[in-house]
């Protein structure tokens, strides 16, 4: 019986040694991790078929964006390039009050709908631009035969065109700049536009209103420039403020136009804390980056050393992209690749830049890799 006993209690040690090993034994994992997944070359990148929307995907990261003319779906090329990289896209112009309503009551909306259908049918978001800017406004708005338009009647069209364009697009356009650009740059509170001049300050909370009662389920934002810069900033957040209280906006537009020297770390910082103080969201609506810090500076090739400065720009921002991924829900570029940026004739004409994450040939540049590489630092 003792026999018996010390050789069972021995099989049942041979038992535990043996699921142990077993279970200390390392599993084999032939899985790549996400990092090295990811290309830093041109010849890794063509032997991939993922983008920028597979690396900032939306639920962890931001909706990925580019502005684009209708034509851009013409064009093969750029139809590849938009179909990798974005997962939202803007009408760069086509969807501005003189594109769709050049005269009073008459609509045109086959621009805007060639690139609403093309982004319908690819799985991409839309971004509608703008509803009420002081540029790209027909004159007709502003008149009343050959005088100038009363309050009420600038304001109702206001309204007319607000309705019938988001109407138009419900359902199909996520969210909307409403209003776009109505701060001063200068030591006044309000750009001095034809909107302020004949209505006062009243035309924006009148457009977010309409735009509100219009598509309840669109999100409403403000969209400016200069939203780092802190005189400015102020103007904007007080404005914000004011559109909050009455539950009239969802978040705020920046629009980014940026260069390889500005704006620092700081800047940034202070503006996203400010905006999402309110609790706001913050979409980066026309983000480039440009190679010239000056007006003064002189044309310039792409070198080397702007190349590598533009890196470490392009870095730096999409470093604060994701510390704010929580408040950042969208990151759009005012275009597509180099070979076509508006920054070619402003604020110099005929001074060819090179903003974009994508060259004239629309290749990845380093600046690309470099947003891709730190994903999660």
């Amino acid at each position: 019986m003792k026999n018996h006993t010390i050789s069972f209690f021995l099989s049942f040690l041979l038992l535990i040694v043996s699921c142990s090993s077993d279970e200390d034994e390392p599993i084999p994992d032939n899985k790549e991790t996400e990092e090295e997944k990811r290309p830093t070359n041109l010849q890794e990148y063509n032997n991939t078929t993922d983008g920028l929307k597979d690396y900032y995907t939306a639920d962890t990261y931001f909706e990925i964006g580019a502005a684009i003319e209708p034509s851009s779906l013409d064009k093969a090329e750029e139809v590849d390039l938009m179909k990798r990289h974005f997962s939202s896209l803007t009408a760069e112009n086509v969807m501005k009050w003189s594109s769709l309503q050049r005269s009073e009551g008459n609509f045109n909306f086959t621009s805007a709908d060639k690139i609403v259908d093309f982004a319908q049918a690819n799985g991409m978001k839309v971004r509608g631009h703008t509803l009420c800017w002081y540029n790209q406004t027909p004159d007709w708005v502003f008149k009343d035969g050959d005088n100038t338009a009363s309050k009420e009647l600038v304001l109702e069209r206001l309204r007319t065109h607000i309705s019938t364009v988001m109407k138009h697009f419900k359902g199909k356009v996520y969210a909307w700049d409403v209003v776009n650009e109505a701060i001063d740059d200068g030591s006044g509170t309000y750009r001095a536009s034809k909107w302020f001049v004949i209505c006062g300050s009243d035309f924006i909370i009148e457009a977010f209103k309409a735009a509100r009662e219009a598509d309840t389920e669109a999100k409403l934002f403000y969209n400016d420039y200069s939203t780092v810069s802190p005189t400015k900033r102020e103007k904007i957040f007080k404005l914000l403020k004011r559109l909050n209280d009455q539950n009239l906006i969802d978040g705020v537009g920046m629009q980014s136009h940026w260069n390889i020297g500005y704006p620092s770390d700081e800047l940034v910082i202070e503006a996203f804390d400010k905006y999402t103080s309110l609790g706001l969201e913050i979409h980066i609506t026309e983000l480039d980056v440009s190679v010239y810090t000056a007006d003064s500076d002189p044309e310039s090739a792409y070198t080397t050393d702007i190349a590598q400065k533009q890196v470490a720009a392009y870095s730096d921002f999409f470093s604060l992209f994701r510390r704010y991924k929580d408040h950042v829900s969208s990151v759009t570029f005012w275009g597509l690749a180099d070979n076509h940026t508006w920054l070619d004739n402003f604020p110099v004409r005929g001074r060819k830049n090179y903003p974009f994450l994508f060259d004239t040939d629309y290749n990845p540049k380093e600046a690309y890799f470099s947003v891709i590489e730190k994903l999660g630092s």
